[in-house]
């Protein structure tokens, strides 16, 4: 099988099922790479341990910090004590959420999440408000900014708007 064939597949895999865990699988959350395919996860209960990606998933899917996966354990692991067996994305979660499946520990977590978004969604709401007869053409809020570069902060002070037209009025008065 080609490699684009095999990740076509493993995609549509991916975003497609709607797998519930089973008794020996459990949801982690990503909490960072560690390199070589390994990721530090946490439980629902606040263990904290090393799993696995599988080469099925490696340069095909990508996780970052704040995903939840399903695991299964691996016995003989001392360090990596599980590996990945499928990665949930939103849908997956609202799923897992209506079967009941979804654990107590992680719906503190999204009830908090949730609460933020909104709250930054009103405000941004409320701002577009009170700008309203404000031109889109200048407002610079929706434009990328590259935080690799300084921010240099322009503005005359009126020192040298005062020393510009001294010269000015030097300049007419010489010619």
């Amino acid at each position: 099988m080609s490699q684009a064939t095999k990740r076509k597949h493993v995609v549509k895999e991916v975003l497609g099922d709607f797998i519930t865990p089973t008794e020996n699988q459990q949801i982690v959350k990503v909490t960072g790479s560690r390199g070589n395919n390994l990721h530090e996860t946490i439980t629902a209960q606040g263990e904290t341990f090393l799993v696995s990606m599988p080469t099925k998933f490696r340069k095909n899917i990508w996780i970052k910090r704040g995903d939840y996966v399903i695991v299964d354990p691996i016995e003989e692991g001392e360090k990596v004590k599980a590996e990945i067996s499928f990665i949930l994305y939103k849908d997956h979660i609202q799923y897992l959420q209506k079967q009941q499946l979804w654990p107590e520990g992680f719906m503190e977590e999204q009830s908090s999440q949730d609460k933020t978004s909104r709250k930054e969604e009103e405000a941004a709401e409320e701002k577009d408000d009170e700008e309203g007869g404000s031109d889109s053409e200048d407002d610079d809020s929706d434009l990328f900014v590259n935080t690799n570069r300084c921010n240099y902060q322009y503005s005359e002070s009126e020192e040298e708007e005062d020393s510009e037209e001294e010269e000015e009025e030097r300049t007419e008065n010489g010619s």
